[in-house]
């Protein structure tokens, strides 16, 4: 079975809640409570366990919600291994407000990280044997901004395909060095580009650009409510999303890089990857809480599909 790695440097312990109403100043009672291990990397590393994938979560996390972290991907069977660091993981807190409908997202920067986070991050990967590493998450403040195109050049050194699911400077970076699937939402595509992409030409054209540019082999753009594009060589494929009740938006488009990379590190085509990628992520926003996919749940919405 072909093996994944996932990369998280900047984790957090996820709180997530329901309340009727989220108002100034008063006192909001709480329903529905749930706590999971975040960060970029670990929600795609879970819901590649949930897929059945052979997956490992590399990780940097330090203090006692660092230990939490660790203590919840036990708890899920999801195996890891953790660079400790001086700092505290950070503690991520999303409420849903019933009344609007509302999902509202409190997620502080991290620790300050230092140089051994990133070095003996770097040094695993030079040992690690996998087939597919994915990349994704926000840097703990202080890491370098070019850190994700380290990784990048490292792991196409040794002949291991990287994803990479970032934003901002770390993204501009890590698509110079070059990458095989690096997958933004809309708006961080235009940020990138540095201007609106309002319509489908405007999206299809600067992802295109990507992968002609050689920056990325494929450029995969989630688009909400609209689905998603993939673009690569073979040209761009268009499809809608699967209409799903709302519980929870955090940790879905983590799901859908790990519904594409477990299609893709099964040989499956780039349609099916993306039709795999989009049933994933749709699992995710149907439950409460970050990234907790069911593999039933994935292959109902996979069947809801267009053909």
């Amino acid at each position: 079975m072909t093996r994944i790695v996932t990369v998280t440097l900047n984790p957090a312990v996820d709180l997530a809640c329901s309340a009727e109403q989220v108002r100034p100043t008063h006192k909001v009672r709480t329903f529905d409570e749930h706590i999971d291990p975040g960060g970029g990397g670990i929600n795609v590393a879970r819901v590649l366990h949930a897929l059945g994938a052979d997956v490992l979560a590399l990780i940097v996390a330090g203090g006692v919600s660092g230990a939490l972290i660790e203590d919840l991907l036990t708890e899920a069977g999801v195996p890891h291994q953790t660079v400790h660091c001086h700092g505290r993981s950070r503690i991520s807190f999303t409420v849903f407000d019933r009344t609007t409908k509302q999902e509202y997202r409190f997620v502080p920067q991290g620790p300050v990280a230092e140089p051994h986070d990133w070095t003996e991050i770097l040094a695993l990967l030079e040992q690690v044997e996998c087939d597919w590493i994915v990349a994704s998450g926000s840097l703990e403040p202080g890491m370098p901004p070019d850190l994700y195109a380290m990784i990048a050049r490292l792991t196409r050194r040794r002949g291991i395909r990287i994803a990479v699911d970032t934003s901002g400077a770390p993204l501009r970076a890590a698509l110079e060095a070059g990458v095989d699937l690096v997958k933004p939402s809309l708006g961080e595509l235009e940020i990138y580009a540095r201007r609106a992409l309002p319509d489908a030409m405007d999206q299809e054209t600067e992802a295109m650009a990507l992968v002609q540019s050689g920056r990325a082999a494929m450029v995969a753009v989630t688009l909400g409510e609209q689905g998603a594009i993939l673009a690569s060589a073979e040209g761009v494929i268009r499809m809608p999303a699967i209409p799903v009740p709302f519980r929870g938006a955090v940790g879905a488009g983590d799901a859908f890089v790990a519904g594409m990379t477990w299609a893709l590190s099964r040989g499956l085509s780039k349609k099916e990857a993306l039709g795999w990628a989009i049933a994933t992520g749709s699992a995710t926003v149907s439950r409460v809480g970050t990234a907790r996919v069911r593999l039933e749940d994935v292959m109902e919405f996979h069947a809801k599909l267009p053909a």
